[in-house]
C-alpha cells in the first residue's frame, strides 16, 4: 500500500497524502474513531459521516467474543453488518493480550484466554487472528503482536519484541496464503515494538521493513511511559519506516499528542479518548478541554465552541448540555461524542492544510499557545 500524492513540510517531518482502499480514499493525516464492538459508541454511521470520519476501527478480540465469526460471516463481513460503507481497520487482538493479562496464557503458539463475558476459553494465534480479520473483511488488517507492558527491563522488552517478530512473520505468511472473502482487497500492517528502548525500536523497524508489509504501525506506546519517551521513540521509528508507505501510531491520543506525532511524520491515529471522555463530560475545543461538570457552565448560555460547526455547537448551549449531563440524559452522550469526533477531524484537517501550505511549524506553535493557555484556565 502506497501513500500517494505525498507532500512533506520543509521544516518538519509532517506529511500529507492519500491512502486508497476499495471502500474509499483517505486523506492523511487521519484520525480513526474506535468502534470496538462494531459501533462507535452512541453514534450511527450517518453521524460518523457528518463528523467527517473517513475510516473507523473495529476490534478483533471483542467481535470474536460477540457476536462471533459465524454471525459475522453470514452477514457478509463487518461493513455490511454495521452498515458502514467506508474503510475499516481492525486490530489483531494483541493489545487485549496486554490489557486483559490476568485472563490469558501466552506461549510461542499464541494466547489462550478466558472470555470476560462468560468465562469460556478461546485461542488467538497469528493464523487465527488473520482468519478472523478475513471474516471481518476489514480494509486494513493488523499483524498479531504482543504489546510489551511498561515498565519493562531491556531484556523483557527484547524477548517480547522477538516473539512479536516471529508472530508477525507467521501473520504475513498465512495472510499471503489466503484470499479475501468478500471481493475487496485487504492490506496487512506490521507493528513495531521494543518498549522505550531506541535500539530495540530501530531493530524492530528494520526487521519488519525487511519482511515487506503493506504499511507499518508503532505499537506499545501510550501505555504509561513519559510523553518524552513516546515522542522520542516515534521520532526514531519514523526515521526508518519507508517514506512511501503509511505510518500508524496506535492508541494515541490527546490533541496535543496528535499535533506532536504529525510533526514527527505519523499519518494515522486511533484512540478511545474523544468518545470515552465525551461520556464523562469532557469536551475538546481549540481553547482546550471544557468540563460539563464545572459549576461555571451552569448558566453559560453560549455555544460550547463558537468555531465548531457540529450539530450540538450550532443548536445548544453549554448550560443546556451541562443540564443534560447532570440529569443523565442520553442525548448528551451523542451530542458530546459528535462534537469531540468532529473536533478531532477538524484538527487533522487543519494539520493537513498547514502541511500542504508549508506552514506546519506555525500551525503547531499557534495551536500550543492557544490550547495550553486556555486549558489551564478551564481547569482552575
Amino acid at each position: 500500500m502506497k501513500i500517494e500524492s505525498l507532500v512533506s513540510c520543509p521544516d518538519t517531518k509532517a506529511r500529507a497524502g492519500q491512502v486508497h482502499t476499495d471502500h474509499g480514499s483517505i486523506n492523511t493525516p487521519v484520525f480513526m474513531p474506535v468502534g470496538t464492538a462494531g459501533s462507535v459508541k452512541s453514534l450511527s454511521p450517518v453521524d460518523l459521516i457528518e463528523t467527517g470520519s473517513q475510516i473507523i476501527l473495529g476490534n478483533t478480540y471483542h467481535l470474536l467474543l460477540r457476536p462471533g465469526m459465524e454471525i459475522m460471516e453470514s452477514a457478509g463481513g463487518l461493513h455490511k453488518f454495521m452498515s458502514w460503507g467506508g474503510p475499516i481497520l481492525t486490530d489483531s487482538g494483541g493489545y487485549q493480550v496486554f490489557s486483559l493479562g490476568q485472563l490469558n496464557k501466552i506461549s510461542e503458539e499464541g494466547v489462550v484466554f478466558q472470555s470476560r463475558l462468560d468465562g469460556s476459553k478461546h485461542k488467538l494465534s497469528p493464523e487465527i487472528s488473520m482468519d478472523i480479520q478475513r471474516v471481518l473483511g476489514s480494509d486494513i488488517v493488523m499483524a498479531f503482536d504482543e504489546c510489551t507492558a511498561y515498565p519493562a527491563t531491556i531484556q523483557q522488552a527484547k524477548t517480547s519484541m522477538q516473539l512479536t517478530h516471529r508472530w508477525e512473520k507467521r501473520s504475513l505468511n498465512y495472510f499471503r496464503s489466503t484470499e479475501p472473502l468478500y471481493g475487496h482487497q485487504q492490506q496487512l500492517f506490521g507493528i513495531v515494538q521494543g518498549s522505550v528502548y531506541p535500539e530495540l525500536r530501530k531493530e524492530s523497524a528494520r526487521v519488519l521493513v525487511d519482511m515487506g508489509f503493506d504499511g507499518y504501525a508503532i505499537g506499545g506506546l501510550s501505555v504509561g511511559e513519559p510523553k518524552e519517551d513516546m515522542y522520542g521513540i516515534t521520532d526514531v521509528v519514523t526515521e526508518i519506516l519507508p517514506q512511501d508507505q503509511p505510518r500508524y501510531l496506535m492508541g494515541v491520543g490527546k490533541p496535543e499528542d496528535l499535533v506532536e506525532a504529525v510533526n514527527l511524520g505519523v499519518d494515522m491515529f486511533d484512540c478511545v479518548l474523544p468518545t470515552r471522555n465525551a461520556r464523562h463530560g469532557i469536551m475538546y475545543t481549540w481553547d482546550g478541554p471544557v468540563s460539563l461538570k464545572a459549576a461555571r457552565e451552569k448558566d453559560a448560555h453560549i455555544p460550547l465552541d463558537s468555531e465548531c460547526g457540529c450539530y450540538g455547537c450550532q443548536n445548544f448551549t453549554r448550560a443546556y448540555m451541562r443540564h443534560l449531563f447532570k440529569a443523565n440524559e442520553l442525548l448528551v452522550y451523542r451530542l458530546a461524542s459528535i462534537h469531540n469526533i468532529h473536533f478531532y477531524h477538524e484538527l487533522m484537517s487543519g494539520m493537513r492544510k498547514a502541511t500542504l501550505e508549508g506552514s506546519f511549524s506555525t500551525f503547531k506553535k499557534d495551536f500550543y499557545n492557544r490550547y495550553n493557555l486556555k486549558r489551564a484556565e478551564n481547569h482552575r
